[in-house]
């Protein structure tokens, strides 16, 4: 069993929300995130996932970063986790970040390791990054291992010695390589969790041993996550299968190809607050619309 944190254990699908912003202006729209986060709730999703690489948390200031938490922790109620990112290029800012977290009543944070100076980002700096965000937060910490994004992977031997750590409760991988994921399996314990990250693999990380998902896809197609979880729950390999082959290419075309703007095209496709994302990342063009509404 996971570490709980309260009545909660850390199991079930995760919605890593977007950022809506206010067309024209790029102001946060909090009414329209606080409909998404009442929709994904009554999907029955387990919780959310604010300010995370779908969340475009490398566009926020600090300020916007702590609204959108305070605005959360008013629709997510105490049975449902609120998980915040806070990973930040400094660690004493990580930590600043984590402590702010806290103040706006999240549950726990999701930490992705720095890499703006990628190559000095040798086992030694990271393990010292780590285990100081884990000593100084007040709050659990999850790690986050996004190798798209960082330029690196997190080494499976480092994380098998932070899960020892009595405040890292588990980690999410975002890497799409069972092999790596396996890697990070090989730490699991009743106080440290493996989610995955990767909707096209979400059939194989159960299978593996993850118990949990964090994934974009379920933004707007929380039903098929869903069923692949409840079918490997109950052992029903051929069911989870055929969700998974309808949830596969849209985590494919949608998520991993057309990124943050395709999610938030493809949530605008089923009644859901997408809008444009902030800039420098561009909105989708009419042909990637339309590949979006052809695989939905």
């Amino acid at each position: 069993m996971s570490r709980a944190v309260g009545a909660k254990s850390l199991r079930g699908i995760f919605a890593p929300v977007v950022t809506p912003f206010v067309k024209g202006s790029e102001d946060l729209d909090l009414t329209g995130m606080r409909a998404n986060i009442q929709a994904h709730l009554k999907d029955g999703l387990a919780g959310i996932v604010l300010t995370g690489s779908t969340g475009e948390a490398a566009l926020l200031g600090e300020e916007e970063r702590m609204a959108l938490a305070r605005a959360a922790r008013e629709e997510v109620p105490a049975d449902r986790w609120l998980i915040v990112g806070t990973g930040s290029e400094s660690t004493r800012q990580c930590v600043a970040r984590c402590r702010a977290a806290k103040e706006a009543g999240a549950d726990a944070v999701l930490v992705v390791a720095p890499h703006y100076y990628s190559a000095a980002m040798s086992h030694e700096a990271l393990d010292a990054h780590y285990r100081r965000v884990a000593d100084e937060s007040p709050l659990p910490v999850l790690l986050y291992n996004i190798p798209k994004y960082m330029h690196f992977a997190l080494p499976a031997e480092l994380v098998g010695t932070l899960a020892r750590h009595e405040n890292v409760i588990g980690i999410k991988d975002s890497s799409g390589d069972l092999e790596m994921l396996k890697g990070f399996l090989r730490a699991q314990s009743e106080t440290f969790t493996v989610v995955t990250g990767n909707g096209a693999g979400v059939q194989a990380a159960f299978e593996a041993g993850a118990r949990g998902g964090i994934l974009a896809v379920s933004l707007f197609a929380a039903s098929l996550a869903l069923e692949v979880l409840d079918a490997h729950a109950k052992g029903d390999t051929a069911r989870a299968a055929a969700a998974q082959a309808r949830l596969t290419p849209m985590a494919q075309v949608i998520v991993a190809k057309l990124g943050v703007p395709g999610v938030k095209g493809a949530m605008d496709h089923v009644g859901r607050v997408g809008g444009t994302p902030r800039l420098p990342l561009l909105p989708l063009t009419a042909s990637q619309r339309a590949e979006v509404a052809a695989v939905l």
